[in-house]
């Protein structure tokens, strides 16, 4: 007996990444799953920055594919680097279509508006309302899929576990739901997409949202799916440090407008460094994560870059600011590194599919070959944006398979009642392990004591699921930053300060890898595993 909709593509997040795989995938039958009611949670919604893209008479494709390789320390696929680099324009077209309005110069506004960010050769950042790109993307994604008759939105529900039929390829899902909090209502597909987005929350000091705790990479790798360089985490410099949590972000293109990083002294730390305040992130990182260490506080200065132009130019910062009595044009920000943007992720080749049959990943929960070991700034959007595009050209062409009654349509999940207080103090003490083990600096002891933890909170019965989808998140970044011998990027060992002799080495891992690792290490002992070209 055939479901009727066993022919529907099922598609997890309610980003960029997955409204725009949705709406790519028109007129096909597809249902958006969201943990939380469309727009509340996503990351998109954060990002300031805005979409890097060649327009400028004096740039090229090729040119931005080039500043995308060499910030990528090594890892970057050229081709993808490539590709993404020269779909840049006509995705920025795409979402024009879709109503979003793009800053333009000029009394005629013929012109879009192009600002500088960091490791860019060239002005090719396109903004809304000045830092609020990430708001105004999502906004007109968000109209545009409730008016799409093709796409079903369901809100409120989190993926829990992915269903592999007889043959191996992914046939549908299982989701919590909150109307029934000790059961999972399944869901069946002919495709899945996971756009589930990043693993910030796993941290203390995040700009993420704190649901971003990998919940698509635990689902990816109960299914049996390769995880690719889960160690590259970006840790964003000038996360604004007032004690909120998430922390707010003072986007990168403060410093291309000139703005500069002081410590209490004044002292200009990033003067004498290549590029300045505006090197690469890891570097930028890794001199303010210095600086505080060395019990020193940071700053982002914009006073005399800015001034009086400060509201008119970022609002969106400039709002954050007064919420906690600084005037950014007067008054230095105090910032400080936070985990910012995951580049490792579920595996994928250049149509987006994962190593598991029918199931497919975009935006910052995939591995697609572009980011490296260092995300070149505002290529996250454009990243989801592009593979949005050419998923939806892959998913057209497969054929749809048949649905097995053998499927069951409900399952009951652990009965798990856990103390608020307990949870709370679990999810504490993972996100303050992760920042210290696991955080902008690491070693091989750091590294195994929290692999030692984190397999314990991983069976830990007196959790949530979701905590222990957590812990298991944590445990696998944990043991793919101790495959990695080397100082490369964005990861960074004090007991392996230089970078391998052999360049473009990843660190690749399934689940049963990762334990079997795991099993084998011992305090004293430094990870390995097999490293795939």
């Amino acid at each position: 007996m055939c479901n009727p909709d066993s022919g529907r593509i099922l598609v997890v997040g309610g980003g960029v990444a997955g409204l725009a795989v949705a709406l790519r995938l028109s007129p096909l039958p597809v249902t958006l799953i969201v943990a939380a009611p469309l727009g509340r949670e996503a990351a998109t919604l954060l990002a300031q920055g805005g979409i890097a893209a060649a327009l400028a008479d004096d740039d090229h494709p090729s040119l931005h594919a080039r500043d995308t390789i060499q910030a990528g320390a090594g890892l970057t696929d050229a081709r993808v680097a490539e590709r993404v680099a020269d779909a840049a324009p006509a995705c920025i077209a795409w979402l024009e279509a879709h109503g979003v309005r793009f800053d333009r110069s000029g009394d005629t506004g013929s012109a879009l508006l192009l600002g500088l960010e960091a490791a860019h050769s060239h002005r090719r950042i396109v903004h809304a309302a000045g830092d609020q790109t990430g708001q105004r993307v999502l906004e007109g994604l968000i109209r545009a899929a409730r008016t799409t008759p093709s796409i079903k939105i369901r809100e409120n529900l989190r993926v829990t576990d992915l269903l592999r039929d007889d043959e191996g390829r992914v046939s549908g899902a299982f989701c919590a739901t909150t109307e029934v909090p000790d059961r999972s209502i399944f869901i069946p597909a002919r495709a899945v997409i996971l756009a589930t987005g990043g693993i910030g929350g796993l941290f203390a000091h995040t700009t993420n949202p704190l649901s971003a705790m990998g919940g698509g990479l635990a689902v990816a790798a109960r299914a049996g799916a390769v995880l690719r360089d889960l160690e590259m985490i970006q840790f964003h410099p000038t996360a604004i440090a007032v004690g909120l949590d998430p922390m707010p972000l003072a986007t990168e293109a403060l410093r291309g407008e000139g703005a500069t990083l002081i410590n209490d002294s004044g002292e200009r730390f990033m003067e004498a460094v290549p590029g300045a305040e505006l090197a690469p992130r890891d570097v930028v990182a890794r001199a303010v994560f210095a600086q505080i260490a060395a019990g020193r506080s940071v700053y982002l200065d914009a006073r005399e870059a800015l001034g009086s132009r400060f509201c008119t130019l970022f609002p969106g910062v400039a709002a954050l600011c007064r919420k906690t009595d600084i005037d950014p044009g007067r008054r230095p920000i105090p910032v400080r590194p936070a985990a910012h943007y995951h580049m490792g992720g579920v595996m994928t080749d250049h149509r987006g599919r994962s190593t598991v049959e029918g199931l497919w990943a975009c935006g910052e929960v995939a591995s697609t070959g572009l980011h490296g070991a260092n995300r070149l700034a505002s290529n996250s959007l454009l990243e989801a944006l592009a593979f949005a595009d050419w998923i939806a050209v892959d998913l057209k062409g497969s054929p749809q398979p048949t649905w097995s009654r053998s499927s069951s349509t409900l399952r009951s999940l652990p009965q798990v009642s856990p103390r608020a207080s307990d949870e709370g103090s679990t999810l504490h003490a993972l996100r303050t392990l992760m920042d210290r083990d696991v955080g902008v600096l690491r070693d091989a002891a750091g590294l195994n004591s929290a692999v030692r933890t984190l397999q314990a909170m991983m069976v830990d019965e007196t959790a949530t699921t979701e905590r222990r989808d957590a812990a298991l998140v944590s445990f696998l970044i944990a043991i793919a930053a101790g495959q990695r011998q080397e100082s490369r990027g964005a990861h960074q060992r004090t007991d392996f300060p230089d970078l391998a002799p052999r360049p473009g080495q990843h660190t690749e891992l399934t689940l049963d890898e990762a334990l079997i690792l795991a099993a084998k290490t011992d305090a004293a002992a430094v990870l390995t595993a097999r490293r795939v070209a």
